[in-house]
């Protein structure tokens, strides 16, 4: 069973319609956009000397036992080797894997967590791990401290974080940012969907968007991937 909030979150509460009767200051959109504020001046300042990072994403759900969990702790590994800190969602699944990769190999190891409605707690291997209450700064912080990403199988919030990616590369808002889709068996039928319906049939797309992301099934060739495309 699908598994809801126990409280309104404050993405909920934001998100809500607003209301005419009379409510407290504290539960007015002026106070809440003091708490977004606040919430940009933390992950700012907790953030902006980290140097030069790679964001990891993938499923929650991923098991240690996976292919792909195991894949994510030596790609993590590699990165932080070549002198690159590594960014997570900071939960259990890839997200651990990755964290569990970098800060076992000695680098840095950064979880930006959120609330859901699953109660997810932080994962344990993270030298600096950050709590956040809105998607939309958290996304933020993904793509002003990283410099690349490497997204593993995931769901919805993987698929958001890729295509968000995808529309900020296409638009020129970020440069430079390599994207690697790991998994070949897993993003091959998307990869496809795109070509024969987003560039050939609707033309929704330019050929040479298609560059803005490649599929990669190796941990070392991930990371030399990401090595020969970044500057830092």
């Amino acid at each position: 069973m699908k598994k809801k909030y126990s409280h309104e979150n404050e993405d909920q509460i934001l998100l809500k319609s607003p209301k005419s009767e009379h409510i407290g200051f504290t539960n007015t959109e002026s106070w809440r956009i003091l708490r977004i504020q606040s919430e940009f001046v933390e992950g700012f300042e907790a953030l902006s000397k980290v140097g030069p990072c790679i964001s990891i994403f993938g499923s929650a759900r991923t098991e240690p036992d996976n292919e792909f969990y195991k894949a994510a702790e030596i790609t993590a590994s590699l990165l932080v080797k070549r002198g690159l800190g590594v960014i997570t969602g900071g939960g259990p699944g890839i997200m651990e894997a990755a964290n569990k990769g970098a800060i076992e190999a000695g680098g840095l190891s950064i979880g930006c967590s959120i609330e859901l409605p699953q109660e997810q707690e932080p994962n344990d291997y993270q030298n600096l791990s950050l709590e956040f209450h809105y998607f939309f700064v958290r996304k933020l912080m993904f793509v002003k401290y990283s410099i690349g990403y490497i997204i593993f199988p995931g769901g919805f919030g993987t698929l958001d974080e890729l295509f968000e990616a995808l529309t900020l590369s296409q638009t020129d808002k970020i440069k430079h940012f390599p994207i690697v889709l790991f998994g070949s068996t897993y993003w091959k039928d998307l990869c496809s969907w795109i070509d024969k319906t987003l560039l050939e049939k609707f033309c929704t797309i330019d050929s040479c968007d298609k560059e803005l992301y490649t599929i990669i099934d190796d941990p070392e060739e991930a990371v030399e991937y990401i090595m020969k495309k970044v500057r830092f």
